[in-house]
Parts: structure tokens; sequence; C-alpha cells
């Protein structure tokens, strides 16, 4: 029996992948492997979606059933929330804010404990070679949400900026799904994709996370491993 368990709602850079779609992966499918083995994984994530589509399509509804007493919902979105279409667009400082609200409502009716995370930084860099930000406002009203709320809170978007920085244009591409033609049968012209991990990617930025889960006062907290 496991000692908990941490439901995950978000988009595609959280998301598990199957063998076809491989090596694209989301670090959610990844952030086990810094836990204790006592603790069960429930990766609900999914491409393309919004904070707003993904309770639309009844998606939060099944968390909220499942989640108990302890248990740990990590919350990404950003990233869809931009999109223009009317399905999935949220404004920041209003509509993104409300759907967030009820993630966060959702675990707290059932005693789990939500932990809000801003979106993983795409890979782009102007031709100077400094970092673009593509997330705009979205980080930091999901920072503003989470003061308000007493909500614990990761700065994902703030430390996968770091990373990238760190390695630059070039050396950054490693972590995403750039894929020469033939390289792999699942990608037969190639890819050449900035938003999303591959599998190499998903464990670095899983393991980002797992390093602020380690300080964050949640009951993750004790459950790390981070050597």
């Amino acid at each position: 029996m496991s000692d908990l368990t941490v439901f995950l709602a978000g988009d595609s850079t959280v998301a598990d992948y199957p063998p076809e779609r491989r090596p694209m992966l989301g670090w959610g499918a990844k952030l086990g492997q810094f836990l204790d083995g006592s603790v069960k994984i429930v990766n609900q994530a999914m491409n393309g979606r919004s904070s707003k589509s993904f309770i639309n399509e009844g998606r939060l509804e099944p968390i909220r059933q499942a989640m108990g007493q302890g248990d740990v919902f990590l919350i990404q979105f950003g990233h869809n929330d931009s999109k223009e279409d009317e399905e999935r667009r949220t404004e920041p400082w209003s509509t993104y804010q409300e759907h967030l609200a009820q993630y966060i409502a959702a675990a707290r009716e059932k005693g789990a404990v939500p932990v809000l995370i801003s979106s993983v930084c795409r890979r782009r860099f102007d031709d100077s070679g400094r970092l673009v930000d593509t997330h705009g406002e979205y980080p930091k009203a999901m920072e503003d949400l989470a003061e308000r709320e007493k909500v614990a809170f990761i700065d994902l978007t703030a430390k996968s900026a770091v990373l990238l920085r760190q390695l630059g244009s070039e050396a950054s591409e490693k972590l995403f799904t750039w894929l020469k033609p033939g390289e792999n049968p699942n990608y037969p012209e190639g890819s050449q994709d900035n938003t999303h991990l591959n599998e190499y990617g998903a464990q670095t930025i899983a393991r980002l996370v797992a390093e602020e889960l380690a300080v964050l006062d949640t009951p993750l907290k004790e459950k790390v491993r981070l050597d």
C-alpha cells in the first residue's frame, strides 16, 4: 500500500507518451525516479490542454474523486492558455487564475495538498543568443494566486530558464525533441521541436521539480530522493 499518491494535471510538457511518440516525453513521466518507491504517481496530464479545457473536458473531476487525505496534486498549465482558440484561451489575471483556483479547491476539498507549477521554458533564443520569454504574464499570475491562496508554488519557468541559459542555444537542443531525418522511426522526417521535451529533457526537468519538492512544506518533502 502506497503512503500517498501524487496526481498530476497539465499539458504535453508534463504528460506521458506511448512508445510510438517517443522520445517525446513530459517531465511527469520521470518524476518517480526522484521519489521514494512508496509514492504512487497518477499522471493525468494531456497534450494540448489549458487550465480551462482540462476542466471543461471533465478531466479534473475524476482526479477530485480519487484524491484523498495527504495526497499531493501537482498542477502545471500555461503553455496552451495563451492560444487564441476559445476552447483553451484564458487571460492571466482573470480567467487563468479563476480556473487554477478550481484545481486548488478540488484538492483542499479532499484533504490533498495542491502545488502550482509554472510552465517549462520553450527553447527560443534570439539572434544574439539571449533566451526569449514566451510565457508572458502567466507565471507571475500563477505565483500571485499561490501567494493569495497560501499554496506551494514551484517557479519552473524561472528554474528551466536558468538551465537553458547555462546550456545556451546549441547545447539546450539535447533537452528537446530534435531529431535528424531517419534518426528515429517515429519521426522519419526528423523533428525540430523547441517546446516538447525528449526523455533526457523530461528527466532533467523532473529533477528540477524534485529539488523544489525537497524543500517545500508538503507531504512529499521527506519522499524526495535526489542521489
